[in-house]
């Protein structure tokens, strides 16, 4: 089966229960934020400026079980932010499940080795010490670690464990060049296939998480597939780059550059994804076959933004993941009060501005799911897609070049810092003590004042330097290597 039957079962299940309720509006998907705080600053992402004030708030645990709870859905995406920052996250997870729930963490892969360490201490007895050895001579691990480990459980806390129900859900946005490019940090990327691998090793389901934008080549978007269904991910979620409010904002006033230049049209969105369906047949596309002919232009489909409510630190967000038109205290007034005819696009005319450009998955997945614009054949496509078999492991993705950045000198950080050293300076150290979220870009400014002092022309575009992350980053390791960026974890 392309999913574990358990999961398609439990969705089915949730789906047909409404149908036959007649249920007009039910959540398929809650979108959980526990926090908004962030260790990275990607382009494209307006979440932690949207919320800049309340950066340091969090939605307490109990309330995070009671709106999972509130609105039944049978399936939680915990986001943020990062979630692996949010301080109970092994107690949400916990919880969540034990609702009887599918879990999906949705994380930019820094922290991910720790807690995977922590699950490795959590189950430790002797007859693990080949595995150690093993994950230690594959560098997945460090000795420093591994001497953690075996000092076995230290807490009564719960652990992140490997579950049927539950998937990493890692964030990559193309190639190492690319995807660093684009967090706005060197070393990323190799940080986050370090921690798929361990991931993987350790028995996880692990899928990953692509946004497109306009300058992404979809030849590399097909080559990132390859690389990680060769490591053995168990899918891909991927989803159209949309220029919602908050990210325009950031766009323009954090990095001085054109939404337009970088975020997708419709037409754009249906030219980037006219492959998806031969994607769809040689990897394991999250996503109903509907959804990925309404991507590639083929079809309409009706926004069904409500199927994914959002809930976060100033409750519940309407009207959906991206826009913000307000927040309620309960799901229920959520559905009631918001004029749901007023968004999306029908017939090809927006009834919103803001919706003209959008085809996210978060407001048209769900759409396919549920039948909205119904085809004949469609439930049988669907049916077909889910319970058919998973396409084989991509055999050559060893093939790739994934590495084509900072692992061989030529990330996007390469010719400001050469410039830098040929005219005898450094980067300063951030002493403001700030971080990514901040909006505090004096180190990227200063950087870029060196290089244009020096006469240095920083490759990969401007308005994109400035990858490292303030004081969160070390400051004698500009490259944030996987080593590096372990140690910050």
């Amino acid at each position: 089966m392309r999913f574990p039957f358990a999961l398609s079962a439990k969705i089915a299940a949730h789906i047909i229960k409404h149908k036959l309720r007649r249920t007009p509006r039910f959540a398929m998907v809650l979108q959980l934020e526990p926090l908004h705080t962030c260790n990275l600053s990607c382009t494209g992402c307006g979440r932690i400026r949207e919320y800049s004030t309340n950066l340091k708030d969090m939605v307490p645990l109990e309330k995070c079980l009671e709106v999972a709870n509130e609105c039944e859905a049978p399936m939680v995406s915990i986001c943020g932010g990062e979630p692996l920052i949010y301080p109970q996250i092994e107690e949400l997870v916990d919880g969540i499940l034990q609702q009887g729930r599918i879990v999906y963490i949705c994380t930019n892969g820094v922290f991910m080795r720790r807690k995977l360490v922590d699950y490795l201490a959590s189950i430790y007895s002797t007859g693990l010490e080949p595995k150690l050895q093993e994950l230690l001579a594959e560098q997945l691990i460090t000795d420093k670690q591994v001497e953690t480990i075996r000092k076995g459980r230290t807490h009564s806390r719960p652990v992140i464990a490997p579950s049927k129900w539950l998937y990493w859900n890692v964030h990559v946005d193309g190639l190492e060049y690319t995807h660093d490019l684009i967090v706005e940090r060197e070393g990323v990327f190799k940080e986050c296939v370090e921690a798929v691998k361990l991931a993987k090793r350790l028995g996880f389901q692990v899928a990953t998480n692509t946004t497109v934008y306009r300058e992404t080549d979809v030849r590399e978007i097909e080559e990132t597939f390859q690389f990680f269904s060769w490591l053995g991910v168990d899918g891909h979620t991927i989803s159209p780059g949309y220029d919602y409010d908050a990210a325009k904002k950031d766009m323009a006033q954090r990095l001085g550059k054109d939404p337009e230049e970088f975020f997708l049209t419709r037409a754009m969105t249906r030219e980037k994804f006219k492959d998806i369906q031969r994607w769809g047949e040689q990897f394991t596309i999250f996503g109903t076959p509907v959804y990925q002919e309404f991507l590639a232009g083929k079809r309409e489909l009706t926004c069904t933004a409500w199927a994914i409510p959002t809930y976060n630190i100033r409750g519940w967000k309407a009207p959906c993941y991206l826009m913000t038109d307000g927040h309620y205290p309960t799901y229920r007034q959520m559905l009631d009060e918001v004029d749901w005819e007023k968004y999306g696009v029908v017939d090809g005319v927006a009834r919103d501005p803001r919706c003209e450009n959008c085809m996210t998955h978060c407001g048209y997945d769900p759409s396919g799911a549920l039948g909205t614009n119904y085809r004949r054949g469609d439930n049988w496509m669907n049916f077909k897609y889910n319970f058919w078999p998973r396409p084989p492991r991509f055999a050559e993705g060893h093939k790739v070049n994934a590495y084509n950045g900072v692992s061989i000198g030529k990330g996007h950080l390469a010719e400001a810092k050469a410039a830098l050293k040929d005219g005898g300076t450094a980067p300063a150290a951030d002493a403001s003590g700030g971080c990514c979220g901040s909006g505090d870009t004096r180190e990227r400014d200063a950087l870029l004042e060196k290089v244009r002092t020096n006469g240095g022309k920083p490759g990969g575009g401007t308005p994109h330097v400035g990858a490292r992350c303030g004081s969160d980053e070390p400051a004698e390791d500009e490259t944030a290597s996987a080593a590096g960026v372990e140690k910050q974890a």
